[in-house]
């Protein structure tokens, strides 16, 4: 049999927030007022990860093939957020993740954020 294959993953992006469900039936969400951190980093099957951090660390984890344009520009409504920080910083992502925003009014320390 031909077709599309189901994806490992699908985003879905609205105006309260962002939410991503996985192949295996679990998601993670995040609304976009929670937001205080953003970061990139570059995964090991060549694709970019977008990770929403809130207050408390918690995250939503957001391939960049997974994003379309409605993703990006609903990051634009970040205060003073940057597209070009974070076009340069896919561009140069490694194994390492890079903070490409944080909310003027940051936590004083967000805990270290694991993602598969």
């Amino acid at each position: 049999m031909h077709g599309n294959s189901v994806p490992d993953s699908y985003v879905y992006v609205t105006e309260e927030g962002v939410t991503r469900h996985y192949e295996d039936g679990s998601v993670d969400a995040l609304a976009w007022e929670d937001v205080v951190e953003v970061r990139v980093v570059g995964d090991t099957d060549s694709d970019i990860l977008y990770i929403l951090l809130d207050r408390e660390g918690q995250g939503c984890v957001v391939p960049r093939s997974a994003t379309d344009a409605t993703f990006l520009a609903r990051l634009r409504y970040l205060p003073d957020f940057d597209l070009d920080r974070l076009g340069a910083a896919a561009e140069a992502a490694h194994d390492d993740y890079v903070v490409v925003w944080r909310s003027p009014e940051p936590p004083s320390a967000l805990p270290d954020f694991e993602y598969d």
